[in-house]
This record gives C-alpha cells, sequence and structure tokens, in this order.
C-alpha cells in the first residue's frame, strides 16, 4: 500500500515555528509561579523585546520565562537548583534556537568566544528588561558603553578621537563573526575608503583625505603600513598615531 503524501504550498507557511525547549519530567508552569521568586525579573520582562513574541490561548503559558529557560514545574517543586532548569548564559544554544542567522556568524573564522562557552549572549544583550540590543536605534552611546565594558582601551578618551567611533563600533566591527580579522566589516583599507574617499587625481597621484597617498598605499593598509595604527583615537595626533 502507498502511503499518501501531504502536500502543502509555500503560501500556507507563513513563519518558522520554533519549539520551545523541553526538561524531562517539567511541565510549563507559566510566569506567575517563576514571579513567586523572581519577581522583579518577571515584572520588567513586559518592557522586553523577547515580550513581544505573542501566544494564543493555552499556548501562551509556554511564553515568556520558560520560552527560554524550559519548562518549570521540576524548578518551582525542588524550590530553584540550577540542574533543573535551562540558562542561556551557560548554553548558547538555547539563544541559537530562534536567532539562527547568529549561530552561522559565530562559526566564521573570527568571532566571540560565545561558542566556546568564555562569554554568553546575555554579557551584551539584555533579555529580560527593554531593548535586547544594546545601542540599537538613537542608543549610540549606549553600544559604545557596552563594548568598552571589555575593551577599554578602545574607547578612550583621546585627544583626537577618531569620528567614526561616534556612529558606534558596529559602523566597522561585526560583533557576532566575520571572516575578516578583529572582525572587521570590510576587508583592510576598503573599509576606510567607505568614509575617505579616494581621488585619481592624474597619473600616479591619487588623493585621499585632501593629501597625495601613492606612494602610502604600496605599504598595506592604512592601519598596518604604519601611518595610521591608533585607529579609535590617538593622544599624538590627529592623523591617528601612536
Amino acid at each position: 500500500m502507498v502511503g499518501a503524501a501531504a502536500m502543502v504550498s509555500c503560501a500556507t507557511v507563513t513563519r518558522t515555528v520554533v519549539a520551545p525547549p523541553s526538561i524531562p519530567g517539567a511541565e510549563f508552569v507559566g510566569n506567575q509561579n517563576c514571579a513567586q521568586c523572581h519577581a522583579e525579573t518577571v515584572r520588567d520582562f513586559k518592557t522586553s523585546s523577547h515580550a513581544r513574541l505573542m501566544a494564543k490561548g493555552d499556548n501562551a503559558v509556554q511564553l515568556g520565562c520558560e520560552g527560554c529557560h524550559g519548562p518549570g514545574s521540576l524548578h518551582a517543586q525542588a524550590g530553584g537548583g540550577k540542574h533543573n532548569i535551562l540558562n542561556p548564559r551557560r548554553d548558547s544554544e538555547t539563544c541559537f534556537a530562534c536567532h539562527l542567522d547568529k549561530r552561522g556568524e559565530f562559526n566564521l573564522p573570527h568571532h566571540h568566544p560565545v561558542t566556546e562557552g568564555k562569554m554568553s549572549c546575555a554579557d551584551c544583550h539584555h533579555p529580560h528588561k527593554g531593548s535586547a540590543i544594546a545601542g540599537g536605534g538613537t542608543q549610540l552611546a549606549t553600544e559604545r558603553e557596552t563594548c568598552g565594558k571589555c575593551h577599554t582601551a578602545q574607547v578612550g578618551p583621546f585627544v583626537f578621537e577618531h569620528e567614526a567611533i561616534r556612529e558606534g563600533c558596529t559602523t566597522c566591527h561585526k560583533p557576532h563573526g566575520s571572516v575578516n580579522r578583529r572582525m572587521l566589516t570590510e576587508r583592510n583599507s576598503t573599509l576606510c575608503l567607505k568614509c575617505h574617499f579616494q581621488q585619481q587625481v592624474s597619473a600616479g597621484v591619487v588623493r585621499i583625505g585632501g593629501r597625495d597617498h601613492a606612494a602610502s598605499l604600496t605599504r598595506g593598509s592604512c592601519f598596518s603600513g604604519g601611518c595610521h595604527e591608533e585607529v579609535h583615537g590617538s593622544n599624538i595626533g590627529s592623523s591617528l598615531r601612536f
């Protein structure tokens, strides 16, 4: 007997369905149960980016805390504990279940050590309160402060600041992963030339920033050729040197 094959049109599928995480023997109990111990977190969760995910009817019980931490009945019955609930800080796979593109970026050659377990998504993102993307929208100063928690030498203050810093670190860097060293968005001088216009004035004359760079271009990239080593800012000169 030949089994029937179900035909599903692409027009009938409108979104990717992600099953909530599971814990053997545990059941979903809802956010209000979590609030008995984590009252402040549950209260503030209403303002978070993750709270925008919506479910109807009985499915709503799996929304919120248990959507990332797994069903909480065993955790609640035991009065807490680390081994009866999921903690995304210890395992980034919980975040990757929804953020599939970020899983791919962290597999690129140059990335923050999240998959190695040396840091977690929550070191840079806010899962429980407010915008999950620090520095998003008009909050560019927040982005700089987020990166500056670890990269203290790169945030200054400097006597001569690189103006690109004001636009945020992601102007030049891809924080999740890149094929380029230092997680740069572009390779070598290509990155600098996105802002610093290059003009071929005449044969043998290449003007960048009002100065002929024809001889300098043969040395390497802007920051590796011995010219502009202090790309974030300098205390020596406006040409961003040591």
